[in-house]
């Protein structure tokens, strides 16, 4: 999910055509590329949570030990989580995960709007009233975003709570541009998301530029202010974030995607003082009142163990799977020739995720989900997991990014890891080679072992 993927035990629905989880033999054997969709535990972080599972089961709101205990994991993890994307202890807020940030992200800035906006307001845009239709409060956000983000935007367009406007990506850049985000910027516009980093393609987004013209726009606006998100998702503990430095005012942190449980936090600059953040839920009062509801001490203390490996260990990281990844796209051109492979990941101009690769091997008869089926080790995608149900249709994010049909049905998204090695790669080339001779395709002939 670009905020959370779904993801079968065995590494990806959409890698088995439909046949039951069951049926995946020879765990050991397999290669796993799919790091995008989710990521193992770190054996710190399974240590972290185990040891609050059995040292922290107190309530943290409680004054005994094992509740003190629990506050304190709780305390400490905020630290190495604010440190981790360069903001302070008190931005940040523990979350599910990152559909439910990016949910309340949204609903926020709808609710701010109509508190912010009195009758003075109300008459400065217009009316009530434009052109026969009522003003609404605008967001503006990319057509190659995440399910989370693209549906609770659709979700607000068809309740009639918001207009939204979706802006696309360049389709020789793969990124969303600055200029076009900008000139789809109205009075009544309250809110700008636009992904850190892309699923799919890999493509980072240029967040901070983006932020610093807004910022300069709301200098001459009345209020309210435009408020700045974005899904972190796909670039934390891959790439360096850092909050502050892209001046967005909510980033939304998925634990999954970076070895990780399955929780996530949201960042929100000041939250209540200078960022605006209504709750969606109402209980006990904890987490300040933004996200009530009895802290899973456990989960946030492997998220806070993971988010101090990032931050001690982000160049290794990024070095080890950029390098990776480089090799794995030799490989492939090596066995299957240049002209029959198209990287969709690759586009003129545009900085990448150092894991992400997403590829086409060309041909009738070779598309990613049939290819993935009939491999007998690789474990991949052909894109995000929440999407595996429609294995049989080309990518939405890949044609908005003006990939061609028949070249974006057979994408795969090869996604690398920490712990992937170049013998890893050369067996996964090996089996889609494998694979690729078997299927009903001419150019699969040329490919057979001599």
């Amino acid at each position: 999910m670009m905020a959370e993927d779904a993801h079968c035990s065995c590494g990806d629905l959409a890698a088995h055509d439909g046949r039951a989880i069951s049926d995946c033999k020879d765990q050991d054997e397999r290669i796993y590329m799919d790091y995008n969709a989710t990521t193992p535990l770190e054996a710190e972080v399974i240590k972290a949570i185990t040891e609050a599972l059995r040292e922290a089961w107190g309530n943290p709101s409680s004054s005994y030990l094992p509740g003190r205990k629990a506050k304190q994991i709780i305390d400490q993890s905020r630290e190495s989580i604010a440190s981790m994307v360069g903001g302070r202890a008190e931005d940040i807020i523990f979350m599910s995960g990152g559909t439910e940030a990016n949910n309340l992200v949204f609903h926020t800035a709808i609710r701010h709007f109509w508190k912010s906006c009195g009758a003075a307001k109300i008459s400065e845009l217009g009316g009530e009233h434009h052109n026969g239709k009522a003003i609404l409060p605008h967001i503006i956000t990319s057509n190659v975003e995440h399910d989370s983000v693209k549906l609770t935007a659709e979700s607000l367009l068809n309740e009639g709570k918001a207009d939204v406007t979706f802006v696309g990506a360049s389709t020789v850049t793969g990124r969303v541009e600055v200029e076009d985000v900008l000139a789809a910027i109205r009075p009544n516009t309250c809110l700008i998301s636009v992904m850190l980093a892309n699923n799919e393609t890999g493509v980072l987004m240029p967040v901070k530029e983006l932020c610093v013209r807004v910022r300069a726009l709301n200098a001459q606006r009345p209020s309210p202010r435009i408020l700045l998100h974005t899904d972190g998702a796909q670039a934390i503990g891959k790439v360096q974030v850092n909050a502050q430095e892209l001046g967005v005012d909510y980033l939304t942190i998925v634990g999954h995607k970076f070895y990780a449980p399955r929780i996530g936090a949201l960042y929100v600059n000041g939250p209540g003082t200078l960022t605006p953040l209504l709750p969606m839920f109402f209980g006990g009062g904890q987490e300040r009142n933004f996200r009530p509801g009895t802290e899973n001490t456990p989960m946030i203390a492997g998220l806070g163990k993971a988010a101090e490996l990032v931050s001690l260990h982000l160049h290794e990281y990024e070095t080890h799977m950029d390098s990776i990844r480089q090799y794995l796209e030799q490989q492939l051109q090596a066995v299957f020739g240049k002209e029959k492979i198209h990287f969709n990941s690759h586009f003129p101009g545009s900085e990448t995720l150092p894991n992400t690769c997403n590829v086409s091997i060309l041909g009738a008869g070779l598309q990613g989900w049939k290819v993935l089926s009939g491999c007998r080790k690789l474990l991949a995608s052909v894109g995000a997991a929440c999407h595996s149900d429609r294995v049989d249709r080309p990518s939405h994010i890949l044609l908005s990014c003006g990939i061609p049909p028949e070249v974006a049905a057979n994408a795969l998204r090869l996604s690398v890891g920490r712990t992937t090695t170049k013998r890893d790669v050369d067996l996964a080339v090996e089996d889609l080679r494998e694979t690729v001779v078997t299927c009903d395709s001419p150019e699969a002939e040329s490919l057979s072992p001599q």
